[in-house]
């Protein structure tokens, strides 16, 4: 997890856990690949079923 954490986000977990500005960058980045995936899958589902 430590590994992952640290190829995703560039930081530890600790840094993650220490400061709130850290957590909030992180979830932000989750949230916005999150949905860059959603759109992508979406795109993808419709050009199958055409």
């Amino acid at each position: 997890m430590e590994k992952a954490m640290h190829h995703s986000h560039h930081m530890s977990y600790a840094e993650y856990e220490q400061k709130l500005v850290n957590r909030l960058e992180v979830e932000e980045r989750r949230e916005k690949d999150y949905h860059d995936c959603k759109v992508l899958a979406a795109e993808v589902n419709s050009n199958i079923h055409m």
